[in-house]
């Protein structure tokens, strides 16, 4: 089996990465052992939010030059990030994922109602130009009955320190009720399958209008438009006043749209996905890897010109570690890491975790290394890249998107 390029890994990366090399003509595959971290995306994409001695970032393009050389922007240079993230929305409509953003980052709600910085935002992510961002004075904070995942209350204490009155409310319907039959079944996804149907949001917007009083701004859950952003539209248009969509715990509904729509623009450019498929070994020989072999295919070794290593961090594998070191599990490559455990983490959750910063060591066209030796056609992309706190810098989707353009690049120069 023969490909011009495959890409091992099956997120955000892989896909902006295979997307781009597809549609420019390349015979591309992806190989992806199972469900990527896009399913817990909450609808919006951060560049960089904060630097690493904690600094908040509101212009992430001023803010790129401050990073140490190692991190993955710094690689590419300012210039080049700004040029890669000009090109992001367009491509995220040409796949149907419509965003909105522009330079500045934004500001949006998370689940527990706090603010979190954010730079791009899917459609049914409502976002503001400061954290005292506001659509009304009065809000109706509206949740299904039964739905464990969001919590009105967090929502509405947070709004209330903000100045704005807050009233929460349970909608039972006899169409979603059902679902409470099982408390597994009642979950951000199955609510969102069953808002598909006209009939049922009908009714829910119904419910809201029967208990509606003077309120001016409505906030619900992200459990609209699995399938459709049309849906979301849709709700917007008929319930008579400014909606905000606030994330719930995951699953992510946007996260779950954004994934399949990915997927979609990849198979339709001509890629090949190898789904639930896991690599387990790769062929190097004269300094570049020849083939790699995998699960389902043991005997039937995958042969490619390029190959791009996009399997995540520690979440998904991508790293793993035991009590005194880190590897890369697939090829044993060259990695950026820290001998005192000791270092590795800050007892406060909420610090700069040094581990996450863990990761592939590669030159500045992003190849990876093996004992010292480059892989001239093995690149590295996403956060199995080293170099960046992706969690505490609020960067992790844009590294991901950045560094796959920018390979693609690299790979369709030649």
């Amino acid at each position: 089996m023969k490909f011009d390029t495959v890409i091992i890994g099956g997120g955000l990366a892989a896909y902006t990465c295979g997307i781009k090399l597809a549609k420019a003509g390349r015979k591309c595959a992806i190989i992806a052992a199972g469900e990527s971290t896009l399913s817990f995306n909450s609808g919006s994409f951060g560049l960089l939010s904060r630097l690493p001695d904690g600094t908040a970032v509101d212009d992430p393009f001023e803010a790129i030059n401050k990073l140490p050389a190692n991190h993955p922007y710094s690689k590419i240079g300012s210039e080049g990030v700004k040029i890669y993230a000009s090109q992001v929305r367009q491509f995220f409509a040409d796949c149907g994922i419509k965003l909105h953003g522009d330079v500045r980052n934004m500001w949006r709600y998370t689940a527990s109602g706090t603010m979190k910085r954010c730079w791009l935002a899917m459609e049914d992510t409502t976002c503001f130009i400061s954290p005292k961002g506001r659509e009304g004075d009065k809000a109706l904070i509206i949740n299904i009955k039964g739905f464990q995942d969001f919590f009105p209350g967090f929502i509405a204490e947070a709004l209330e320190r903000k100045g704005i009155s807050c009233r929460c409310e349970n909608i039972e319907i006899d169409d979603i009720d059902f679902l409470r039959s099982n408390a597994s079944e009642l979950r951000s996804v199955t609510i969102a399958n069953v808002m598909e149907k006209e009939s049922i949001r009908t009714n829910f917007i119904k419910a809201i209008s029967d208990i509606r009083q003077n309120e001016d701004m409505l906030i619900l859950p992200q459990v609209f438009g699995i399938n459709d952003s049309s849906v979301l539209e849709d709700v917007r248009k008929r319930v008579g006043m400014p909606v905000t969509f606030v994330s719930t715990l995951i699953p992510s509904v946007p996260g779950i749209r954004a994934h399949k729509l990915l997927k979609k623009a990849f198979v339709e450019a001509g890629g090949t996905i190898m789904k639930g498929d896991r690599v387990t070994e790769a062929k190097i020989a004269d300094g570049k890897i020849t083939s790699v072999s995998t699960t389902k295919l043991e005997g039937y070794p995958i042969h490619a010109d390029n190959f791009v290593l996009a399997t995540g961090s520690f979440f998904g594998k991508g790293m793993i570690s035991n009590f005194t070191s880190i590897r890369e599990p697939i090829m044993n490559l060259d990695t950026d890491s820290l001998n005192d455990r000791n270092q590795w983490y800050s007892s406060k959750f909420f610090d700069r975790q040094q581990f996450i910063c863990f990761g592939v060591k590669t030159d500045t066209s992003f190849r990876p290394s093996k004992d010292g030796n480059t892989i001239k056609n093995l690149f590295a992309i996403g956060s199995v890249l080293s170099g960046s706190e992706s969690l505490y810098e609020g960067s992790g989707s844009g590294v991901a998107i950045i560094t796959a353009l920018k390979v693609a690049d690299t790979i369709l120069e030649g």
